[in-house]
This record gives C-alpha cells, structure tokens and sequence, in this order.
C-alpha cells in the first residue's frame, strides 16, 4: 500500500493526505473498511491523530462512517452523482465566464495532454489530463475557496471512475470536448464555451449514471 508507507505524517492533516492520496488513486476501493487498528499501526500514529483524520474525510465525503460497523471508503451513489454534477454546472460554466486572462497557456497544454493521450489509447493519461483541465477551468475564477470545492468534488468524483478506469470509449470524448471548449474560450467566446461546457456535463452525467451498478442498500 505504497501511499501509505511513510512513517512520520503525526498530524491529522497529514494522515487525511496519505489517506486520500491512497483512496483517490484506487489503492483503497471504494467500500473498503478502515481499520483503526490496523492504519495506525502502519502510519505510526495513535487512534485520536487518525481520527481526526476521518473526520476530514468524511466532510469530503470520501470515507463514510456507518454506526455500529465502522468507516469505510465511500461508494457515491446515484444521488451523489447528480449531486456532483450539479455543483460542477453552477462553478465551471460561470468561471469560463471571467474576463480572458490567465491560465490559457495551462488549459492549452492539459488539453494537448488528453489529445495526445486519445491518439495512444492511454486511458489513465486521458483521464488526468480531464481532471486536470477542469481544475484549472475553475481556477479562471482565482477563488482559493472555489479551487477548494473543487478539489473536494474532484475526490469524490474519482470514486465513481475507478469504475470506469479501463472504458476507452467512456474516455476518449472528453478530450475532444475539452479542445473544443478551449478554443471557444480562448477565442473570446466564454459565453458559448460555457454553453458548451453545460451540456458537456449533462452528457457526461448520463453516462456516468448508465454505467453505475445498481444501488447497494449498504456497504458490505
């Protein structure tokens, strides 16, 4: 469990960005049980500094609590989905929507990334180069607190598409769509870009929800 080999995060901050970099990147799958006794072992640090870090988490709503049974690695639901989507209509259309400025060169390059990715098949590479392409369309509205948000959707987000890890097909049309609403943007066109982009998430939300298994009553 490489993410979490080092010994010396004494903090809960600290063990929430071990734990989340091992969650986020597939290492702990969603519906996985946290063991108290066995992470505290393995991170070195006691049962109060790993519990705060759960609570970090689980206001990120990466991990769930479930009383009687324990924590465990969340497993978003359908709700959670259009929940996720709908946060991401309301932030990344508007910040596309700010005066033309900054970041151009970076969108620029994270869209070359997933092109470059589509050409190869690289399923892992499209998928970064998506993520990352969204993060900086929020970061055009500059807001530390947005950025924030959107780092936490991001997470959870992550938790949907393990799922969808090896879907070529799934993948492959959002580096197009990320080119396209680039160069709308970037030729002074954000309210059309914006267009472009909520309609991009309503699709993308649609097949998200197609492709999720049928609703667990409960993590087992």
């Amino acid at each position: 469990m490489g993410p979490l080999d080092a010994k010396h995060a004494h903090t809960g901050s600290a063990v929430a960005g071990k734990l989340r970099t091992a969650i986020v990147g597939g290492d702990l799958a969603p519906g996985t049980k946290l063991s108290e006794a066995s992470l505290g072992a393995e991170l070195g640090v006691s049962r109060n500094t790993l519990r705060e870090a759960f609570t970090l988490l689980n206001a990120e709503r990466i991990i769930t609590r479930i009383p009687n049974r324990g924590v465990f690695v969340a497993q978003p639901t359908c709700a959670d989905v259009r929940e996720m989507y709908r946060i991401r209509r309301v932030l990344e259309p508007a910040a596309l929507l700010q005066p033309h400025g900054a970041g151009a060169p970076e969108l620029a390059a994270a869209v070359q990334r997933g092109l470059a990715a589509k050409h190869v098949h690289d399923v892992a590479g499209m998928a970064a180069a998506n993520q990352e392409f969204h993060a900086l369309v929020v970061g055009l509205a500059q807001s530390a607190r947005l950025n924030e948000m959107m780092a936490h959707v991001q997470s959870e987000m992550r938790l949907v598409f393990h799922a969808l890890s090896g879907d070529l097909a799934f993948h492959e049309p959002f580096a197009t769509a990320n080119a396209q609403i680039f160069t709308l943007w970037n030729e002074g066109q954000g309210a059309a870009a914006a267009a472009e982009l909520t309609e991009y998430l309503d699709a993308a939300q649609a097949q998200v929800l197609s492709a999720m298994p049928a609703e667990r009553v409960e993590i087992s």
